[in-house]
């Protein structure tokens, strides 16, 4: 037994494939961003857009340019993307808070207010903070950062009086629209979600189809149940989680607590389906005539696609998940997955039969289920199955190369994964120069398509991770710091893979590609510290840690296996970097 303070790798390996491409991929990502930054952004972190208020083209699409950045940072990207998305966080923070509406009565004094949306939905609220919820991975001592997540937590605990979202009583949220001032309580119109009337033909190229601003008005036209709670709102809880990370203080906790505690009572008291409207009473379905499957973005949300007559179903429940994955992230408590699990099972038990197919639901209304599918209703299954790591939950998880890969069934992952994210950087970029928009004739969604961010294979690969998708914290396995330039990231030269993940492992694979140098890297269990680290085997030692990371140091070009022994969600997560908690 070696009880060192570091674990020490030394054996020389010759550079694998999948490591050298990694380091090349996190340098093309970087690369790509900085020249996408230079072109649609300003000076001042202004989007060189028509800003403009609404679901389809606001505020949320303007800082979603830059999601996946934080990430990559965190992940050893140079500190250029971190710079960048701070100004940009920055800059759409003043360029949307400048901007006003005419028509819409919420957005005319700015359609940011104390920092934060006015008000509206968390399916786009989610997209608004994927930025800066992310930010405390690398830099979560930044005054402002500190400022904020105390505010915009604030926001939904009742403690604002121009922004009552909560209603401590019935733990709700009030309404589906909800921001910095407060909830709206009343039916929502379609310009609400569409903003003021504009000039749509010949100049703007909508990127949700829509050919014209009456057929944007008509693509909201249903959007109307927002009075009353809906578990998309869930997704708030985010906002204390960081707050609760970053201070320490326990309302945060609490509050959030209170909240998916009284969600997950509302699940179990609708035979484990979590009801997609609670009145302002704090009845299930009570602001829809009682019906649990009601309001916007429920169950039974199906509407017409204004361009071509379809019916599209629109049930958005999922993006409620994020509140169960957070009051895990705080408590290691994990009967918070078992309310996700019990729904999946309690929808798809409602199969039927046709031509010899099982079919499985996706909606429910008036005539009870329907949306079938040859598809099980999957909404969160990989992330329950991810949080849990028993067998029995990934029944409902789609098919994943990723999972094969761990299973040990499909070994070139890696490398096909980062040569499919190569053809995806050129392709963009070859974007980017045939795009011949201009300021005032482009939307703050129509350069979504050339974020080169999409950290989705890093994220698996380096740190056996869930993508953040909609503005929730990062679910990792492992992350990296850099002892030596005190900041998140692996250091340079250095590469890592996750090849095998259980409830009490990781198998953990790190190369340092520089033959010259050695190199230090601290391995952090969790993306927050959650995890415990009991003990560490690599080359034929074993190492006691008993911590929620432990230093390596790697030799020039050495590699080896690290199988890491844990103790999943044990600690308090903590923003807190590792020379910080010594």
């Amino acid at each position: 037994m070696n009880s060192k303070k570091s674990v020490v790798v030394k054996t020389p390996v010759t550079p694998p494939q999948w490591a050298l491409l990694q380091r090349q991929l996190m340098k093309a990502q970087t690369d790509a961003c900085e020249r996408i930054f230079s072109k649609y952004f300003d000076e001042r972190g202004y989007l060189l857009c028509m800003p403009r208020w609404g679901g389809n083209d606001g505020s949320d699409d303007a800082i979603e340019n830059l999601a996946g950045w934080p990430v990559l940072h965190a992940l050893g990207a140079s500190d250029s993307i971190l710079e960048m998305y701070k100004l940009g966080w920055e800059g759409h923070l003043l360029q949307y808070t400048e901007a006003k509406t005419v028509e819409v009565e919420m957005a005319r004094d700015g359609m940011l207010y104390k920092e934060f949306p006015v008000s509206l939905d968390w399916f786009h609220h989610g997209e608004s903070m994927s930025v800066f919820n992310l930010q405390g991975l690398s830099d979560p001592n930044d005054h402002s950062f500190m400022t904020r997540v105390r505010r915009y937590a604030g926001l939904y605990m009742d403690e604002d009086p121009q922004a009552k979202n909560y209603d401590p009583e019935h733990k709700i949220i009030r309404s589906l629209f909800n921001g910095s001032r407060g909830p709206l309580l009343r039916k929502a119109t379609a310009l609400d979600w569409a903003g003021d009337p504009f000039e749509v033909e010949e100049r703007f190229d909508t990127a949700h189809g829509e050919r014209n601003f009456d057929e944007m008005l008509a693509h909201f036209e249903d959007y109307t149940d927002v009075v009353g709670d809906h578990p998309i709102n869930l997704a708030a809880t985010t906002l204390a989680v960081n707050a609760y990370m970053a201070t320490g203080e326990a309302k945060y906790k609490n509050w959030l607590l209170e909240y998916v505690d009284a969600w997950a009572q509302r699940a179990d008291d609708n035979d484990g389906i979590l009801p997609s409207n609670i009145g302002l009473d704090g009845s299930i379905g009570g602001e829809c005539d009682g019906k649990w499957y009601g309001g916007c973005y429920g169950w039974g949300f199906t509407v017409v696609v204004p361009q071509t007559g379809q019916l599209s179903d629109r049930n958005a429940l999922y993006r409620g998940i994020a509140g169960f994955g957070n009051a895990l992230l705080l408590t290691g408590d994990r009967s918070y997955i078992h309310v996700w699990r019990k729904m999946l099972a309690a929808v798809n038990a409602n199969t039927k039969s046709v031509d010899g197919k099982t079919l499985y639901p996706h909606m429910y209304g008036d005539e009870g289920w329907y949306g079938y599918d040859e598809t099980p209703y999957c909404q969160g299954a990989l992330d329950t199955y991810y949080w849990s790591m028993e067998p029995a939950d990934r029944k409902y998880v789609p098919s994943s190369e990723w999972l094969d890969f761990l299973d040990g069934d499909r070994p070139n992952f890696p490398v096909e994964a980062m040569e499919r994210e190569f053809e995806s950087i050129r392709e963009k970029l070859k974007g980017v120069e045939q795009d011949a928009s201009s300021p005032d004739t482009r939307l703050s969604d129509n350069t979504l398509q050339f974020n080169t961010a999409n950290t989705t294979c890093l994220t698996q690969l380096m740190m056996g991770a869930l993508t953040p998708r909609y503005g929730e914290p990062l679910h990792a396995r492992v992350r990296y710091f850099d002892p030596t330039r005190q900041r998140a990231g692996i250091p340079e030269d250095v590469a890592a893979l996750v090849a095998d993940m259980s409830d009490e492992s990781t198998t953990l694979s790190l190369v340092n590609l520089d033959p010259v140098n050695r190199k230090r890297v601290i391995v952090q269990v969790g993306a927050y510290g959650e995890h415990q680290v009991t003990r560490v085997e690599s080359e034929g030692e074993e190492y006691i840690v008993d911590g929620s990371y432990f230093p390596v140091e790697i030799y020039p070009g050495s590699g080896a296996e690290l199988l890491i022994h844990h103790n999943r969600y044990e600690n308090q997560p903590t923003l807190a970097h590792p020379w910080e908690r010594d």
